[in-house]
Formats: structure tokens, sequence, C-alpha cells
């Protein structure tokens, strides 16, 4: 049975614990693809307005070159509006029925898992992986990135610098 990987979320910006809880996941449940799924709307923060999807999506391209494993899924971008993991995961289990679809999740988020739309279905769907946070509440904090980035603080050991290079350019998080 092929075992797919789904990482949805903001990405906003992606960074290297994405990565390294991306890869660990694949490594230890034998994932053959996994899809970073960028959000168009996070219906649990409906007052934030995330950085435009075009740079979001360029920081995910720059951060997984070389990984021809992980793709990216646009499809919520394209959707558009608020993203719903339920509507994303329905066309998964469609295209690659009998595959195995495991869904990364941070465990800060498991506590919102009944509010999800759907929820039953969506727990029928996928196998949900949860990733510790180690020493994080388990509550969403505001991106750390911003406050590092306006203090001037380098970025580049925490997203990569490629990443970094990007952020500066573009002048995202400032």
């Amino acid at each position: 049975m092929q075992h797919l990987g789904l990482f949805g979320g903001s990405f906003d910006p992606v960074h290297l614990g994405h990565l390294l809880v991306a890869l660990a996941a694949r490594k230890e449940l034998q994932i053959s693809r996994l899809f970073f799924i960028p959000a168009a709307q996070s219906p649990f923060k409906p007052a934030t307005v995330p950085t435009p999807a075009e740079h979001r999506l360029r920081l995910l391209r720059l951060a997984l070159a070389g990984y021809s494993d992980c793709e990216i899924d646009d499809q919520e971008i394209r959707r558009g509006g608020v993203s719903f993991t339920i509507d994303t995961v329905r066309g998964y289990a469609r295209r690659f029925a009998g595959a195995g679809l495991f869904y990364l999740i941070g465990a800060d988020h498991v506590p919102q898992l009944p509010k999800w739309r759907d929820a039953d279905e969506l727990a029928g769907l996928v196998e949900f992986v949860v990733i510790p946070r180690p020493g994080q509440a388990a509550a969403p904090l505001p991106a750390p990135f911003r406050g590092r980035a306006l203090a001037g603080f380098p970025l580049d050991l925490l997203t990569g610098p490629a990443v970094a290079e990007a952020i500066r350019n573009y002048r995202l998080y400032l």
C-alpha cells in the first residue's frame, strides 16, 4: 500500500522545523510522497491576514529544492477563501484510492480537531500524525519570525539561507 503524507498549514513562513518534522515523518512512516499544502486562510485564524500566497509558495519552493519526494500542492490557495482540510482530503482519497493517508498536525491543534469541519469523516479518511512541540503551550502562538525579523536577528538558522534571503529581499515579516 502506498503511504502519502499530507502537511497542511499556513507556512508563514516555512522553516526548518517544518522540514525536520516532515522528513522524520516520511522516514518513520515510509511515506513515498509528502505534500505540503499551504492554506489560503485558516478557519481558526479569521482575523489573521496571511502573507500573500505568492511569497509563501516561493519560500516553500526554495525550502523544498532538492527534496524530490516532497511536493507543493497549492489547491487550497487556488480554491481561495477559508481552507477546510476535509475538502482537500476528500480529493486525495478520490485521487489515491487505497493509499494510506497520513495528516501531520502539531500537538497544539489536537484539542481543536472536534471543531474541524466534518471531523468524523476526516478521522475516517486520514491517520493523524501528531507532532509534539516541546516546551510549547497547547495554544496557537504567533509566528516567532516576525519578532526576529523586526529585531534584525539572523533567520538563516531557523529557515535556511535561501528562505532567509527571500524574506529579506521581499521585506516579509518586517
